[in-house]
């Protein structure tokens, strides 16, 4: 027998077997990895990939579906309204122009808004504030059903009040549209908030190191009908102050991003 040529096959067949056993070592390792990260919390997940949010908001247990109709502005309307010359163009968008400028210069904006939603607009307590656009001149305020905001970030629905502002920071008229006669339907339990973001981060949305800025629940449009429209509880989670994201709170889909 050879014995030098029998020890170097010992040898390399002892290496095979080393690196045999290696792999199997660390493919163990990996999927043990792997299970303890699928048996976290998705409270650790996050915490794990410093993802950050302040307290979450306690929804209600359970929500209904809404329907509501465009309203068809009329001349009875018109005879209601002070201090503003008032053109209906088509039934269910109303257009104003005040006969003296509003100033939203100094301190108390926020109030004089207040003001001008009370003194101007058919309805104004059912707006909310929702964005100040100043490339546009624009204040925008979204309707809102129940303290929850109809989120009409694409304008295609009713419920949008657009205030236009001069470059002496003075609104000057104003875009109007409502939705009424809302019918609440098919009651059905509200996906927790976490859940919420639990689905943004397991679609790849939520990045290491980000911070939720800002997580309500709303309503989102879903069907627009000939005479009403259909809007869904929606969570708005708003990440690193920039990107928007609405995830349908009964069913968890992702429904919009803007950024």
């Amino acid at each position: 027998m050879d014995w030098s040529k029998t020890k170097t096959i010992f040898i390399i067949t002892f290496l095979i077997l080393d690196l045999f056993l290696a792999l199997q070592f660390i493919e163990k390792r990996n999927r043990s990895e792997l299970d303890v990260l699928s048996e976290a919390s998705i409270e650790e997940q996050l915490e794990t990939e410093e993802i950050t949010y302040d307290e979450l908001p306690k929804q209600p247990k359970e929500g209904t579906y809404i329907s509501g109709k465009p309203k068809f502005f009329s001349s009875e309307d018109v005879l209601k309204m002070k201090g503003q010359e008032v053109n209906i163009d088509s039934p269910a968008i109303l257009q104003s122009k005040l006969n003296e400028p509003i100033k939203l210069t100094g301190s108390n904006v926020t109030a004089k808004l207040q003001q001008f939603l009370k003194d101007y607009v058919l309805n104004g307590d059912s707006y909310t504030l929702w964005e100040v656009d100043q490339e546009t001149g624009s204040i925008i305020f979204f309707q809102q059903y129940q303290n929850k905001v109809f989120y009409n970030e694409t304008s295609n629905i009713s419920g949008l009040l657009i205030a236009y502002v001069n470059d002496k920071n003075e609104i000057i008229s104003y875009r109007q549209t409502m939705l009424m006669d809302f019918e609440e339907y098919d009651k059905k339990e509200i996906l927790p908030a976490i859940k919420a973001l639990e689905n943004l981060f397991k679609n790849g949305h939520l990045k290491s190191g980000s911070e939720v800025t800002n997580i309500k629940l709303g309503y989102y449009p879903l069907v627009q009908l000939s005479e009403s429209q259909i809007l869904a509880p929606t969570w708005h989670i708003v990440v690193d102050d920039k990107i928007d994201y609405y995830v349908n709170a009964f069913e968890g889909q992702i429904l919009e991003i803007m950024e």
